[in-house]
């Protein structure tokens, strides 16, 4: 087998694509490019693709060192095998030398195995033997995403670095520049964009909050923006009720969010998707943190603060369920707009000295 750390070819000649198959939500994605990073640093001359859906296909145009986004939107509960046979076919025309296999399910393998790449590399999972021929153990005793998915670009037996190379996100200042013009955002205030939606209900700061912060912001001469996708349209809405000065950005184009938020000043956000997507832009980000441990799941990008509950203990947190078991959500609800708004201030008072 040729394997992508095996001697019997040298780094330095072998020119084939690397492919690499990540976890579809928006933040997993993000934390993929660490993974981009540790390739070209080792592999120079083999480009880079990554395996994505037409949702996070924009964000692959803002990754340093990545050639493209294959786009394929496979549905998660069948399996349509023409589709997977159409998509090994086009994976094959690429003369893929290697395939890095992130999730650990079966379905992820297997239009890689269809288009016979090589080298097919990913944790031990769900029924793959046969798939995978570059099997890895251990992923369980790694605890944060990031580090199970990084340890796939290095040698089975490598030690844990002890810093893995930053998420980037790069958008040209010009793309940004002609974005506002074409929504009329022309005003020079501050800007405070809002991310106020996350998967599974027990991850949201509750809408109110964010309509007070949203508020007391606009109060105070900032702009502030709404970001997420049709499924934060009601949150959105929530939130303009009672700050009417507020702009809605949700909608179906990733690309709009993260333009926005290379365009802000500071990023308010629950651990969400968006979240990654700020840190990685660079832009001054606010975490709010409930059910879901900072430690897990905050970016690998410095973030300006982990704002998280602390009027009381709560012997459930961090629980990491989508839903609140106990139905109190106080690990969310206990957070409160006026302590948001004052890291916010201090926050925007950095970036705009900076």
């Amino acid at each position: 087998m040729n394997s992508l750390h095996s001697e019997a070819q040298s780094p330095l000649l072998d020119r084939r694509p690397i492919l690499i198959v990540p976890y579809m939500w928006i933040g997993d994605f993000v934390r993929c490019h660490t993974v981009v990073k540790l390739l070209k640093a080792q592999f120079p001359g083999r480009p880079v693709d990554l395996l994505s859906t037409t949702l996070c296909a924009p964000l692959a145009d803002y990754m340093p060192e990545v050639r493209q986004a294959i786009v394929a939107d496979l549905p998660r509960k069948r399996l349509p095998l023409a589709e997977y046979k159409a998509l090994a076919a086009r994976l094959r025309r690429e003369d893929y030398g290697t395939a890095l296999v992130m999730p650990r399910t079966w379905k992820a393998a297997l239009a890689p195995f269809l288009a016979g790449i090589p080298e097919r590399t990913g944790w031990l999972g769900e029924w793959r033997l046969g798939l995978l021929n570059d099997l890895r153990w251990g992923e369980r005793k790694r605890e944060r995403m990031v580090d199970q998915c990084a340890a796939l670009a290095l040698p089975a037996d490598a030690p844990q670095p002890e810093q893995w190379p930053l998420p980037e996100l790069r958008v040209p200042a010009a793309e940004i520049a002609g974005w506002r013009e074409r929504l009329g955002f022309t005003h020079t205030r501050p800007v405070v964009t809002l991310a106020p939606g996350a998967v599974g209900p027990s991850k949201r700061w509750p809408g109110a909050s964010f309509a007070e912060l949203a508020r007391a912001l606009s109060a105070q001469n900032c702009d502030v923006w709404i970001v997420g996708g049709p499924s934060e349209v009601s949150l959105a809405r929530v939130i303009r009720d009672r700050a009417p000065q507020a702009r809605d950005l949700t909608g179906t184009d990733l690309r709009n969010a993260i333009l926005a938020l290379g365009a802000s000043d500071v990023a308010v956000s629950n651990d969400s998707g968006l979240l990654h997507v700020a840190a990685a832009l660079g832009t001054p980000t606010i975490g709010i943190f409930g059910p879901t441990s900072p430690w897990h799941w905050a970016p690998l990008n410095p973030i300006a603060a982990a704002v998280e509950q602390t009027v009381e203990k709560l012997h459930c947190q961090p629980c990491h369920k989508p839903t609140c078991r106990l139905q109190h959500h106080r690990c969310m609800r206990n957070i409160s707009a006026e302590d948001v708004l004052d890291i916010t201030r201090r926050t925007l008072g950095t970036a705009r000295v900076a």
